[in-house]
């Protein structure tokens, strides 16, 4: 009897699953959230008066800490940490690879009386030094050179996480060389914020507002991601390793029917989110929304808005929670942006606004727009931002996992416009010929035409889910961020575009100013030849219709259809001026991250390349010649039975196989000298193009050949799981 393969046998396990859940947490949401938080109502309770305002002015305005502050915090800190089973703390940062870090010490310091005493000074909050020379640089330090320190960031708040048989107090932290330089994402983050707030504070003042002292960048990331269960997922070194799969023909059934999307919860996956959700605002995280995606097995998370700083940190928490509890349940979480091929990959859409330190929002355009010219001002400011520099948005979404992505039928494509709708592109229209809009703004509400229901009120514009840039109110929806990605160098590029874009429309305002001119006659004098200039960024139409790319390239858009195209830019003039202008990165950080950003993507790529590489050998090709060699001995069973018939279906599936085991073998041997060739390139760029151009089209050759030959074997002898498994459990 043949033994049957692991797959076989998982299938079967799968089939027979009691469905048995963890149990999550019991207490009502208003109970729990930031039960794991050291928050501003902790601090006011723990902290001495002064010490607490003081605090509260460092993170409402940016005023540095004291060592004597420090240590008071510190102790308070600690004790309730100590209060909640902690016994290590660390500094979490975000270093240049995509992902975060942390080196967990003990509280525990010995005594010479050989006790112990828990210790966590204000010196040991502020910075800590992990031995981290591995970390991706760019050639800002050599590997040899390990020494690098992280500072504490009081403007987000300290948490707990369980770690084993206790908990951890994670201090949120920057990451810099020794030299002073920025060597992860939070760094230009913190600065781009003061960036945009300056600017941002500059237009206020010129309006008379006095008040607001600070702007912040907010955001509300929507997360997508997929469920498959972990025994499957085992059974694929292409997930494990690379998070997609490299091989893997279509389920008879996929996205077709839209079945899958917003339908109902399967007890399994809604018990998984109300676990994830628990975990969530127990650190504060306002989690949301749930919902199924179009994809089978493809689910979203979304939070509510709040402070960009805060929201790249909750972001970069709730990937972690979302991979963590799906172990435990025997799930795994794939958060590549194209695990499956044919069916929709996952992104996250970055929600963004500014609002003042007063709570308004500077995007909000108003009942009558055209007489809001602090609205208008922003609103010109997005537009040139998007326009003039969007190399650098797009350089923030850049990745091989988003290559698979941006561009198709289900993500917007790598050409950045911004939709506005009908009703605001026309109020533009309008302004930049001295006119207010004849258009009614609030168009009311709609009759369902059912007498039982009451008239629905109707929004100003309709939602473009095919822009990658989208206002869609009063925020804007950058669409293009891949789902494995930090949302930090998005928000990066995007803050230090419009504080560009302020800075220059400030400036023409103020000379509008001086010649004597009104706030409000100023803005009516100068924004028309913004709105003029920046108007072809705006497109309302559907941007997956091909004659968009040739409408594009003659309004001169740029279409940066990959990666590699995109990093090439990376020292364009317009792209240094937004980061350099207001300092949000140094010129020595532009230029690493440029290597740095190529390097991974060829390293990426080089991953997959191995997997097809080892995968083919020794999984695919010996069960294509196995089977192979059955079906042409059955040829010749069958023709000495004499049964011409299923002698020539026999030859057909024989020859087939034939052909596609040699042309695989072939590809396989080309794609191993390609591999090596690569390997040679010491320039990150040429490399980058190499892999791009002529490593992973083979790739996905080979993979032609592999999904062809997984639908003419035995279907009891295939070795890898199959995507109607992995999708439909």
């Amino acid at each position: 009897m043949t033994k049957s393969i692991p797959r076989v046998s998982v299938k079967a396990a799968i089939a027979q699953t009691n469905g048995s859940l963890p149990t999550g947490e019991s207490l009502p949401p208003a109970e729990l959230f930031g039960r794991d938080i050291f928050s501003l109502k902790l601090m006011r309770q723990r902290l001495p008066k002064v010490v607490y305002e003081r605090l509260l002015a460092t993170i409402d305005n940016d005023s540095p800490i004291t060592p004597a502050d420090a240590d008071v915090i510190a102790s308070a800190m600690k004790d309730w940490a100590i209060e909640r089973g902690a016994t290590h703390f660390t500094h979490w940062f975000q270093p240049l690879t995509g992902l975060t870090a942390e080196k967990h010490d003990a509280f525990l310091t010995p005594t010479t009386t050989g006790e112990i005493i828990n210790e966590f000074s204000g010196k040991m909050l502020v910075k800590g030094e992990p031995d981290a020379s591995s970390f991706p640089s760019g050639g800002i330090r050599s590997t040899f050179e390990a020494r690098g320190y992280t500072a504490w960031d009081p403007t987000s708040p300290a948490f707990l996480l369980k770690s084993g048989t206790g908990s951890t107090l994670y201090v949120p932290s920057i990451f810099l060389s020794h030299t002073g330089e920025a060597l992860d994402v939070k760094t230009p983050l913190l600065r781009s914020q003061e960036a945009v707030s300056r600017q941002a504070i500059r237009v206020l003042r010129f309006f008379g507002e006095q008040a607001p002292t600070r702007v912040r960048a907010m955001v509300g990331p929507e997360q997508e991601y997929f469920l498959v269960d972990r025994r499957l997922y085992n059974l694929r070194p292409d997930l494990i390793m690379a998070g997609r799969t490299v091989f893997g023909a279509p389920s008879a059934k996929g996205q077709e029917l839209e079945d899958h999307y917003f339908g109902a919860i399967r007890p399994r996956s809604i018990a998984f989110m109300s676990e994830v959700e628990h975990r969530l605002w127990a650190l504060g995280i306002p989690a949301r929304t749930r919902h199924n995606e179009v994809a089978p097995a493809q689910f979203e998370l979304a939070p509510l808005y709040e402070q960009l700083n805060i929201g790249v940190d909750h972001n970069m928490l709730v990937l972690k929670i979302l991979r963590d509890t799906a172990a435990e349940f025997g799930l795994t979480c794939l958060l590549h942006e194209k695990p499956f091929a044919g069916v929709n990959g996952s992104g996250k859409h970055n929600n963004w606004s500014l609002c003042d330190d007063l709570g308004n929002n500077l995007v909000d355009p108003g009942p009558t727009p055209w007489t809001n010219s602090r609205f208008m001002v922003f609103l010109a400011a997005v537009l040139r931002a998007v326009h003039i520099y969007s190399i650098p948005l797009r350089i923030g979404v850049t990745g091989a996992g988003n290559d698979h992505r941006l561009g198709a039928n289900e993500a917007p494509p790598a050409i950045l416009s911004v939709f506005l709708g009908d009703q605001l592109t026309d109020v533009i229209k309008a302004y930049s010929e001295g006119k207010d809009s004849t258009e009614t703004w609030r168009s009311g509400a709609m009759a369902p035409g059912i007498s039982a229901l009451a008239p629905l009120a109707r929004d100003v514009t309709d939602r473009n889910r095919t822009s990658p840039f989208a206002f869609t109110g009063n925020k804007f929806e950058f669409r293009a961020v891949g789902s494995s990605q930090s949302i930090a160098p998005a928000n990066i590029a995007l803050n230090a575009a419009v504080a560009c874009a302020l800075d220059d429309i400030a400036s023409e305002l103020e000379k509008a100013a001086a010649e004597g001119l009104s706030p409000e006659a100023a803005s009516r004098k100068v924004l028309p030849g913004f709105f003029d200039k920046h108007l072809p960024v705006v497109f309302n139409g559907n941007n997956y219709d091909p004659a968009w790319e040739i409408e594009a390239e003659k309004r001169g858009l740029w279409n940066l259809k990959d990666s590699v195209e995109a990093l090439a830019h990376f020292t364009d003039p317009e792209v240094k001026d937004v980061y350099l202008r207001h300092g949000v990165l140094t010129e020595r950080e532009l230029t690493a991250r440029q290597d740095i950003l190529l390097e991974n993507y060829i390293k990426v790529c080089l991953v997959e390349c191995k997997l097809v590489r080892t995968l083919g050998r020794s999984s695919i090709l010996p069960v294509a010649l196995h089977s192979l060699k059955k079906a042409t001995d059955l040829v010749t069973s069958i023709k000495n039975s004499g049964l011409s018939g299923a002698s020539k279906a026999a030859t057909g599936l024989a020859e087939s196989l034939g052909e596609l085991s040699q042309k695989l073998y072939d590809d396989l041997g080309a794609l191993d000298k390609l591999s090596d060739e690569v390997e040679e390139i010491h320039e990150p760029l040429v490399a980058a193009k190499t892999v791009r151009d002529e490593i992973l089209p083979l790739m996905l050759k080979i993979r032609g050949h592999v999904d062809s030959i997984e639908l003419l074997v035995d279907d009891n002898r295939w070795p890898l799981p199959k995507y109607w498994e992995l999708l439909w459990q």
